[in-house]
Formats: structure tokens, sequence, C-alpha cells
């Protein structure tokens, strides 16, 4: 019989709300890995629906990852270094993070490994990349990313596609509260942007050909929703950027900014008729934004911009794909969808299908147990 290892998952602090992936993740897969021992690194507010084999450390005061929360976070990873069998880091390698944990905090004993959500190609040259990548085992998001590594010259390495909860993002009726909270009803055909305000280069060019549509086409049922969280100054700027603009064109009628902190998030993806995510790159993003596989697992027809990151988890048969930067292709992928509800309802079927065969948490989480068995 395999013998139970001491894991410990290095994260950011680990606290609700569940807004960022890789937290959410983290917490995840400490919920669903049932035969290790798990440290999870927490706040002094326990978190609920762990198994008893999940250990919670309350290293952290913040939940935001400060220079003071980072410095615990290290400081505590120096003081453990040798007490777990694996350490298991979760969070993006940067120049500063990977060569702290390699000159202060490695483990001289037990075993590493890396999940790498992304390679920050547009911030690091090739050698910069091989310098912050460490660990015993690499584990990707994505094969195309794993076969940048392989090119790297890293052969310890491995993709696993990131999992999420597809019984709690699942298809649900319109929930009427949500439908109040928009301020709009059964009748409208509900579209929603999922992706951040600030990054991505696609709010812009969302507003613009939504505000274009709705001053030739006043008559029409469709309504723009625009639920992305304000992380910071610029997010803040570009949100009252956008409203300025639907105010100004005195179309507000059409729009809705929900203040993300009470948005229930499931509730939204069903809601909408139609989610959208034409952003023009994914710098700072996970190779797998797992808002699109979230709005796969409830059902939703979805449209995405034509980026190569997108080709494992985007084909006809799940979601409609567009040339990033194109507003005209985006209202007209939005109008034909809303006149063929048959053809929305089928993308949203296999979609739906497909998260629960490739993205499904409990599998995620059998091929990380795998790993982790297999590290000795």
């Amino acid at each position: 019989m395999t013998s139970t290892k001491k894991i410990l998952l290095a994260t950011r602090p680990l606290v609700t709300p569940w807004d960022e992936a890789s937290k959410n993740f983290a917490y995840f897969l400490g919920r669903e890995v049932k035969n290790q021992s798990l440290t999870l690194l927490t706040t002094k507010d326990p978190l609920s629906g762990l198994p008893q084999s999940v250990h919670q450390e309350p290293i952290f005061s913040s939940s935001h990852f400060t220079l003071k929360t980072k410095f615990n976070l290290f400081s505590y990873l120096r003081k453990v270094r040798n007490q777990f069998d694996i350490t298991h880091y979760l969070f993006t390698p940067t120049m500063l993070n990977a060569n702290l944990i390699k000159w202060l905090a490695k483990p001289t004993r037990g075993k590493t490994i890396q999940t790498i959500a992304t390679l920050r190609e547009d911030l690091y040259s090739q050698k910069e990349l091989q310098s912050i990548i460490f660990a015993d085992q690499i584990i990707t998001y994505t094969e195309r990313t794993k076969e940048k590594l392989k090119n790297l010259g890293f052969h310890n390495v491995m993709c696993i596609y990131p999992g999420i909860d597809v019984e709690k993002f699942r298809p649900q009726p319109k929930d009427p509260q949500v439908l109040t909270q928009l301020g709009f009803n059964e009748k409208h055909f509900i579209v929603s942007y999922v992706g951040e305000y600030a990054r991505l280069g696609a709010t812009d060019m969302i507003a613009d050909a939504f505000i274009d549509f709705f001053r030739k086409n006043p008559e029409t049922n469709i309504r723009i929703v625009f639920p992305g969280r304000v992380k910071n100054s610029a997010d803040a700027e570009m949100k009252a950027k956008i409203e300025k603009l639907f105010t100004a064109a005195h179309l507000l009628q059409y729009v809705h900014f929900p203040p993300s902190t009470i948005m229930d998030i499931v509730g939204l993806y069903n809601a909408s008729d139609l989610i959208i995510f034409p952003v023009a790159n994914l710098e700072g993003k996970f190779d797998v934004p797992l808002v699109i596989i979230e709005a796969y697992a409830c059902g939703r027809a979805v449209i995405l911009s034509d980026l190569p990151q997108f080709r494992e988890f985007a084909n006809e048969r799940i979601c409609v794909t567009i040339p990033k930067d194109s507003g005209a292709k985006l209202i007209e992928s939005v109008a034909y969808l809303k006149d063929n509800p048959a053809i929305c309802e089928a993308l949203g079927r296999e979609a739906r299908s497909f998260a629960k065969q490739h993205f499904d948490l409990k599998n995620t989480a059998k091929q990380y147990e795998e790993i982790y068995t297999s590290l000795a």
C-alpha cells in the first residue's frame, strides 16, 4: 500500500471570494485530492468544505497578494522547506519569486512541482524563462506550452488541463433574481463579456461595436453585460470610460455593469444566452482562461477570437471563432446566434460535453494524485 505523502501547495492566500483562477484551482485541488496529506496556505478565516486530510496553515493576514503577503509566503517557505515530501508551486513564476525560492527557500529534501499556468513570453527572453523553471516535475495547462518548454530543453514536463467543478458550473434555468439584478428579463437575448476591463485588448472594440449596433437597431432585444472585476485603477478608468460612452450615446438601457462583489457568476452564465471572449491577447492571463471553460460547462454558446492559444479548446462544434479586433464579425455572429436559437443551443450542449470530458476537476485531481504518488 502506498504511504501518504505530506504535500504543501505553495500559493497566494486561499480565501473567498473564489474569483481568481489560481487560488480557485488550488482550493478545488485541496478539496478533491483525498489520498494525500495536503497543507493549504490561508488566513485566520478557515476554509470550509475540505477533507480531514487537509491542514490549513493561516500564514497570511490579508487576502491581497501585497509585498507584505509575499514576504510572509517566502519566509514560511524558507522555514518549512524540508518538512514536506512534495512542495507544489501554484503561482506564475517570475524572475523575483523564482530566484527567491532557488536561493533561499528551495527544499534540499523531498520533491518539487511547478504548475506553469502561463509562460510570460511577453516579459522574458528564452534564457530568462529557462532560469525561472526549476522544479523536479513541470506541469503545464496546455500541450502548446508543454511543447514550448520541451523546445527550451525541459524534458520533465507534462500537460494536465486545469479542472473546474462541472457540477457547480452546470446548465440551470435563468434565475429571476439575477435577471432583476441585471435589469433585464426573459425576453432579452443577453450577451456577457467575461473578460477584463483594462487587459486583453477587447473592451474598447466590444463597446464601440455594440454602441454602433444599438444606434442602428433601436428595437433589438439584444442586451450586453460587462461583469468584469475592477482590480486596479486601470480597470476603474476603463469601466468609467465605456459607461460614459454608453451614456453619451443615450444607450444605457441596453447595457449593464453589475457590481462584481454581489454577482453570482454561475447565475450570470445561466442568465446569459451567449458568452463572448473576443480578446486581442492573453498577456498576463492563464493559457486556459477558466471563464471560457466555466461557460462551456454551463452549456452556454461562446464566441472566441482566433488566438492560437485557444485552438486546443475551440472548434466549430463547441464555439464560434471570429478574427480578433473585428467588431463587425462580433456583431454578425451575435446576431446570427440570436436568430438561430437551435444552433446556439447545440453549441451549448456540445460545449458542456467537451468541458466534462476534458476539464472535470475530479479527473484533474486524479492526475495530480498520480503525480504525487509517482514522485519519490
